[in-house]
């Protein structure tokens, strides 16, 4: 008996050998993402291994890091007003609302339009959830574009999506609370915090701009600590205006590479990782564990974060280092506000004109040379041509902006930053029904001024916007033409 005993815990100890064995054999191959480990806590990792690791890792949460730094700074604004009578700013889940298009002036976000009153504001929506108040828009196009904290667009709330006036509540991915009465409906966001950009089109025009201040007083963003289920009007135009900062000729700097890491592990508290992201969260934790007991290894990736800004991010601010080259010289993303697992497209975007809208909300063109891929310059004469039936194909509006090199408005006499949609009725098309626009420093010409989009004299670039664009140019099937250098005569006539 004794000996079956003896014999009986040999054998279960065999068996939990050969199971403890078998289960540290096991592949990771076939394992669901989340399933495949990741770097171990405490790996040794050498200020050499630590460079490159944390030159990927910039470049991965710029973004991130940017969208939480601009939160904060918004955020300080004691209530939905103007910081220096311009820029939109609210307290932590409002928002603020413009009431004409944004100002040539504003020179804090780049590569603003002049097509659209804006507004945007953040929310921290684990905390408090956002009431979005959607009013009847008529035949307006309309859209509110909200952003999780990777700047990747989540909702379809607008006129193309046939969204209903209401409330629209938009909870955090942990909130817990109860929807109160009234609520048309909930939208859960993937992180806690969210960003909100109403954008509503404004034709060009004085009669729209008076037309169009009803409706604006009643694009209101709140907290819901402060619903009532009663319909909020607010006078935008009697907002307060706050002290600006210094102005520079460049955008604000959203992003310190010196505190860079210093600020991710909130990143990776607050963000949680998409799938398949898991290993990189385990291998960015592993680096900030090594660098906080190595100084050596601490001072690597600061400077890793510093050389990354300077020569892989800044020279992303180029609009020609965004998105796919298409014919003509013009670049544009295509995935954009949807960025997934792009990490390069969405630094870069965040880097150039962070927040854009997704692809079938507005598909963005980019152009900064002519026809010979020699860079626009306001020395030189430029036209842009569409055939008969082939300006920007839309069912919201189309619009060609002009830039300086850092994304901002040109200051010009006539006051002018776009052409489109918003000013086609002034616009004057050929005999054969082609449209030519004129991209120029100088006049060209009283008889063609309602074409004339006015350059610096410096280096410039365009941007044609397409909101609710039609499929041929979500399939590519239509790409804008060259900006053909011309020659004019020794009066400037063409």
């Amino acid at each position: 008996m004794r000996n079956t005993f003896s014999y009986s815990l040999l054998a279960l100890a065999m068996a939990v050998v050969l199971a403890n064995t078998a289960q540290a054999g096991e592949n990771s191959a076939g394992k669901p993402a989340a399933e495949v480990p990741g770097v171990p806590a405490g790996t040794v990792i050498t200020p050499s291994s630590a460079t490159v690791i944390a030159q990927d890792a910039y470049l991965w949460g710029w973004p991130i890091v940017n969208a939480f730094n601009r939160r904060t700074s918004f955020s300080r604004a004691p209530e939905p007003g103007l910081v220096g009578g311009i820029l939109p700013a609210a307290p932590t889940g409002y928002i603020s609302m413009l009431t004409d298009y944004i100002s040539p002036e504003q020179h804090w976000i780049a590569h603003p339009n002049q097509d659209v009153v804006y507004g945007f504001g953040y929310g921290a929506t684990d905390d408090d959830p956002m009431v979005l108040q959607v009013p009847d828009f008529g035949d307006r196009f309309w859209v509110y574009a909200l952003y999780d904290a990777r700047s990747e667009e989540f909702s379809k709330l607008g006129k193309q999506y046939g969204t209903q006036p209401g409330n629209y509540l938009v909870v955090g991915p942990n909130w817990k609370g109860t929807v109160p009465a009234g609520i048309t409906q909930v939208i859960k966001a993937p992180t806690e915090l969210v960003a909100v950009g109403p954008r509503t089109f404004l034709d060009d025009s004085v009669e729209d701009r008076q037309a169009i201040q009803p409706v604006l007083n009643q694009v209101v963003v709140y907290p819901l600590s402060k619903y009532t289920a009663k319909t909020v009007t607010k006078d935008w135009k009697a907002t307060p205006h706050f002290p600006a900062p210094q102005k520079t000729s460049a955008e604000v700097r959203w992003v310190n590479p010196q505190t860079f890491f210093d600020q991710l592990p909130e990143v990776l508290a607050k963000v949680p990782p998409l799938a398949g992201e898991e290993s990189r969260y385990a291998m960015i934790k592993a680096l900030l564990d090594a660098a906080a007991q190595d100084p050596a290894v601490k001072a690597a990736i600061v400077k890793a974060a510093v050389d990354t800004e300077e020569k892989v991010v800044s020279p992303l601010f180029s609009f020609q280092t965004n998105g796919a080259r298409l014919p003509n010289g013009w670049n544009s993303p295509i995935n954009a506000a949807r960025w997934g697992n792009d990490y390069l497209t969405r630094t870069a975007t965040a880097k150039s004109n962070m927040y854009t809208n997704q692809p079938e909300e507005t598909r963005y063109f980019f152009l900064e040379v002519d026809e010979k891929g020699q860079r626009l310059h306001g020395d030189h004469r430029y036209t842009l041509t569409f055939p008969k039936g082939k300006t920007p194909p839309a069912d919201g509006f189309w619009s060609l902006t002009m830039y300086d090199p850092q994304h901002f408005f040109a200051p010009n006499d006539l006051n002018r930053y776009s052409l489109g949609t918003k000013n086609s009725k002034s616009m004057q098309y050929n005999a054969d029904g082609s449209l030519t626009l004129y991209v120029q420093h100088d006049s060209p010409g009283k008889d063609r001024e309602a074409n004339w989009l006015p350059a610096p004299k410096t280096e410039f670039e365009v941007t044609i916007r397409t909101y609710w664009p039609k499929a041929e140019v979500l399939s590519g099937a239509w790409t804008p033409p060259a900006a053909a250098a011309i020659t004019t005569n020794k009066n400037g006539r063409y």
